[in-house]
């Protein structure tokens, strides 16, 4: 919910469409609070439980209405939210309503934290690396935003102790990050939350890991989300389209602007003919697959798209 903000933040921080946006998230959080769902309707209800309609896909796809995150805890759309609410403030607008929210989704993840969650691609609950990480990130950018002192200092405090437990418990012997303390597999996922602020460019665990989606999950300049339990790339799942603007940002974020752009267009390639993405590409059979079209993807695209521009991080 939060993330197609933060896209708008980066791409257009002075537009209207910022503030609406944030509004939305505001009322939100303060109407659920702590139990927060991962996605709402446009009329802000839950979304629909999931129902298969008797209609045509493209190749091995379903048409499907509603979805099973209705009722879903993923942390990491807390620490989006606090990274939306950051963005907001930097920009004039959040207002005395949005600093409440933001003060509820602190006091959210301080109740939450340690609790198993879906993490950012909806799997069964486990103690995921990357919502941890955006929870650092997100309790980081609004402890810079302007808030009181006392709230600035209690975000900071928490950033600490979660960061410190995740770095304990999800840490790679190589030197990257692991999806989660029971799971040492590469999630490209982490690259966003690393992107974010979870810790400092220059710390060796951004680029170990970094390197790790690079060598482990490209395969012809497209990303895949991470590695299934069994069987190669590409058979059990198509390659993460999300994840290539990902990894653009990564790449940028390094100070490596030609990597970055390369990254980006590889992945803009994959889109379908009316400019549309799906969730997923077939790498081998070079077609759509998954959900389409599929909305984070088109925010990061539109986040990548603006970096493009700027100076990198040297």
């Amino acid at each position: 919910m939060a993330l197609c903000g933060l896209a708008i933040a980066k791409a257009a921080p002075d537009a209207r469409v910022l503030g609406d946006w944030t509004a939305f998230v505001r009322d939100r959080v303060l109407e659920d609070g702590a139990k927060l769902a991962p996605a709402y309707t446009v009329n802000c209800d839950r979304l629909p439980d999931p129902t298969e309609l008797p209609l045509p896909g493209y190749p091995g796809g379903r048409v499907v209405v509603g979805n099973r995150v209705r009722d879903q805890f993923q942390l990491d759309g807390l620490g989006e939210t606090l990274l939306l609410f950051a963005a907001a403030a930097k920009a004039d607008r959040l207002d005395a309503d949005g600093w409440r929210a933001a003060v509820l989704t602190a006091d959210a993840i301080a109740q939450r934290w340690q609790e198993p969650d879906g993490g950012f691609w909806e799997l069964d609950p486990s103690w995921w690396t990357e919502s941890r990480l955006t929870c650092v990130a997100g309790l980081r950018a609004i402890a810079t935003a302007g808030g009181p002192e006392t709230f600035v200092a209690e975000c900071t405090s928490l950033a600490d102790t979660v960061m410190a437990e995740t770095a304990r418990r999800c840490s790679h012997p190589s030197g990257r990050f692991q999806r989660a303390p029971d799971d040492e597999r590469v999630d490209a996922a982490i690259l966003l939350a690393l992107v974010r602020g979870a810790v400092a460019p220059d710390d060796p665990r951004v680029a170990a890991t970094i390197a790790a989606v690079r060598g482990e999950l490209a395969v012809d300049g497209y990303v895949y989300r991470y590695h299934p339990e069994e069987g190669p790339l590409g058979e059990a799942e198509g390659a993460f389209l999300m994840c290539g603007f990902a990894m653009s940002l990564a790449e940028h974020a390094q100070g490596n602007p030609v990597a970055s752009a390369r990254w980006f267009e590889r992945t803009r390639s994959g889109c379908g003919p009316p400019g549309l993405f799906s969730e997923e590409f077939d790498v081998d059979e070079r077609q759509l697959r998954g959900n389409l079209p599929q909305a984070f993807v088109h925010a990061l695209l539109l986040e990548a798209a603006a970096v493009q521009t700027e100076q990198p991080v040297t």
